[in-house]
Protein backbone atom coordinates (compact mmCIF):
# COMPACT_ATOMS: atom_id res chain seq x y z
CA UNK A 1 0.00 0.00 0.00
CA UNK A 2 1.60 3.36 -0.69
CA UNK A 3 1.01 6.63 0.86
CA UNK A 4 1.47 8.66 -2.04
CA UNK A 5 -0.69 11.47 -2.88
CA UNK A 6 -2.19 10.95 -6.32
CA UNK A 7 -1.73 14.22 -8.90
CA UNK A 8 -4.92 16.11 -10.27
CA UNK A 9 -4.51 14.29 -13.85
CA UNK A 10 -4.57 11.26 -12.06
CA UNK A 11 -7.91 11.79 -9.51
CA UNK A 12 -9.33 13.50 -12.65
CA UNK A 13 -8.73 9.60 -15.02
CA UNK A 14 -9.87 7.75 -11.95
CA UNK A 15 -12.93 9.03 -11.32
CA UNK A 16 -13.91 11.79 -13.50
CA UNK A 17 -13.35 14.96 -11.43
CA UNK A 18 -12.06 16.96 -8.98
CA UNK A 19 -13.51 18.49 -6.05
CA UNK A 20 -11.20 20.49 -4.57
CA UNK A 21 -10.87 23.43 -2.35
CA UNK A 22 -8.46 26.64 -3.89
CA UNK A 23 -5.94 27.96 -2.68
CA UNK A 24 -5.08 31.89 -2.87
CA UNK A 25 -7.36 34.79 -3.50
CA UNK A 26 -6.53 34.98 -7.73
CA UNK A 27 -10.14 34.08 -8.80
CA UNK A 28 -11.96 36.49 -5.90
CA UNK A 29 -14.43 36.81 -6.24
CA UNK A 30 -15.91 33.86 -7.30
CA UNK A 31 -14.04 31.39 -5.17
CA UNK A 32 -13.10 31.93 -1.76
CA UNK A 33 -9.97 30.89 -0.69
CA UNK A 34 -10.45 27.52 1.90
CA UNK A 35 -14.40 27.69 2.01
CA UNK A 36 -15.88 27.19 -1.82
CA UNK A 37 -15.13 24.34 -3.50
CA UNK A 38 -14.03 24.05 -7.24
CA UNK A 39 -15.50 20.90 -9.33
CA UNK A 40 -13.36 20.25 -12.05
CA UNK A 41 -14.01 17.88 -14.82
CA UNK A 42 -11.54 16.49 -17.58
CA UNK A 43 -10.54 18.55 -20.23
CA UNK A 44 -12.72 18.73 -23.21
CA UNK A 45 -11.33 17.48 -26.19
CA UNK A 46 -10.68 20.64 -29.00
CA UNK A 47 -10.21 24.26 -28.13
CA UNK A 48 -11.49 25.81 -25.43
CA UNK A 49 -13.67 29.27 -25.36
CA UNK A 50 -13.43 32.55 -24.31
CA UNK A 51 -14.85 32.64 -20.31
CA UNK A 52 -14.05 29.16 -19.89
CA UNK A 53 -11.95 28.56 -16.25
CA UNK A 54 -9.42 26.14 -16.64
CA UNK A 55 -7.02 24.31 -14.35
CA UNK A 56 -3.67 24.14 -15.65
CA UNK A 57 0.25 22.86 -14.97
CA UNK A 58 2.57 25.33 -15.33
CA UNK A 59 5.86 23.73 -13.85
CA UNK A 60 5.26 21.96 -10.82
CA UNK A 61 1.84 24.09 -9.54
CA UNK A 62 -1.74 23.91 -10.72
CA UNK A 63 -3.62 27.52 -11.32
CA UNK A 64 -6.95 27.77 -12.18
CA UNK A 65 -7.82 30.97 -14.04
CA UNK A 66 -10.11 32.15 -16.84
CA UNK A 67 -9.30 32.24 -20.65
CA UNK A 68 -9.85 35.59 -22.01
CA UNK A 69 -8.65 35.25 -25.61
CA UNK A 70 -8.58 32.37 -27.48
CA UNK A 71 -5.27 32.56 -29.95
CA UNK A 72 -4.26 30.05 -33.02
CA UNK A 73 -2.07 28.37 -30.87
CA UNK A 74 -2.23 29.74 -27.16
CA UNK A 75 -4.75 30.98 -24.83
CA UNK A 76 -4.43 34.21 -22.56
CA UNK A 77 -5.27 33.92 -19.50
CA UNK A 78 -5.70 35.75 -16.01
CA UNK A 79 -6.78 34.89 -12.87
CA UNK A 80 -10.35 36.83 -12.03
CA UNK A 81 -8.95 38.97 -9.19
CA UNK A 82 -5.22 39.54 -11.48
CA UNK A 83 -5.15 42.11 -13.80
CA UNK A 84 -1.93 40.59 -15.18
CA UNK A 85 -2.46 38.91 -18.48
CA UNK A 86 -0.83 35.15 -18.90
CA UNK A 87 0.31 34.43 -22.28
CA UNK A 88 1.71 31.64 -23.91
CA UNK A 89 -1.06 28.52 -22.00
CA UNK A 90 -1.45 26.05 -24.43
CA UNK A 91 -3.66 23.09 -24.77
CA UNK A 92 -1.22 20.57 -23.61
CA UNK A 93 -1.07 22.46 -20.33
CA UNK A 94 -4.39 22.61 -19.54
CA UNK A 95 -5.86 19.34 -17.49
CA UNK A 96 -9.38 20.29 -16.87
CA UNK A 97 -12.20 22.89 -16.78
CA UNK A 98 -14.36 24.28 -14.34
CA UNK A 99 -18.37 23.01 -14.25
CA UNK A 100 -19.13 24.31 -11.10
CA UNK A 101 -18.51 24.94 -7.43
CA UNK A 102 -19.90 24.62 -4.46
CA UNK A 103 -20.53 28.10 -1.81
CA UNK A 104 -22.26 27.72 0.94
CA UNK A 105 -23.39 24.31 0.37
CA UNK A 106 -24.92 25.40 -3.04
CA UNK A 107 -23.42 23.91 -6.04
CA UNK A 108 -23.72 26.19 -8.91
CA UNK A 109 -22.98 25.36 -12.67
CA UNK A 110 -20.98 27.20 -15.01
CA UNK A 111 -24.66 27.39 -17.34
CA UNK A 112 -26.18 28.77 -14.07
CA UNK A 113 -27.40 32.15 -15.61
CA UNK A 114 -25.83 34.43 -12.17
CA UNK A 115 -22.79 33.06 -13.34
CA UNK A 116 -22.99 33.46 -16.77
CA UNK A 117 -23.64 37.18 -15.79
CA UNK A 118 -20.90 37.37 -13.16
CA UNK A 119 -18.55 35.84 -16.27
CA UNK A 120 -19.62 38.51 -18.81
CA UNK A 121 -19.33 41.52 -16.94
CA UNK A 122 -16.09 40.56 -15.13
CA UNK A 123 -14.53 39.89 -18.35
CA UNK A 124 -15.60 42.43 -20.86
CA UNK A 125 -14.88 44.92 -18.47
CA UNK A 126 -11.24 44.00 -18.05
CA UNK A 127 -9.85 47.24 -18.53
CA UNK A 128 -11.80 48.69 -15.82
CA UNK A 129 -11.46 45.42 -13.38
CA UNK A 130 -7.32 45.83 -14.39
CA UNK A 131 -7.06 49.41 -13.37
CA UNK A 132 -9.02 49.33 -10.29
CA UNK A 133 -7.05 46.20 -9.18
CA UNK A 134 -3.51 47.73 -10.09
CA UNK A 135 -4.74 50.81 -8.35
CA UNK A 136 -5.42 49.11 -5.53
CA UNK A 137 -1.94 46.98 -5.68
CA UNK A 138 -0.15 50.64 -5.67
CA UNK A 139 -1.99 52.05 -2.97
CA UNK A 140 -1.10 48.84 -0.82
CA UNK A 141 2.39 49.18 -1.82
CA UNK A 142 2.74 52.77 -0.51
CA UNK A 143 1.21 52.25 2.70
CA UNK A 144 3.47 49.66 3.13
CA UNK A 145 6.34 51.55 2.25
CA UNK A 146 5.26 54.93 4.38
CA UNK A 147 4.74 52.26 7.41
CA UNK A 148 0.95 53.26 7.82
Amino acid sequence: MSNRKSTFEEELRRSGKLVYTNVGCSMLPLLRQGKDLMVISPRPAGRLKRYDAVLYKRGDKYILHRILKVRKNEYVICGDHNWRREYGITDSQIIGILSSFVRDGKEISVTDRHYLLYVHLWCDFFYIRAAVLWCTAVLRHLKRKLGA
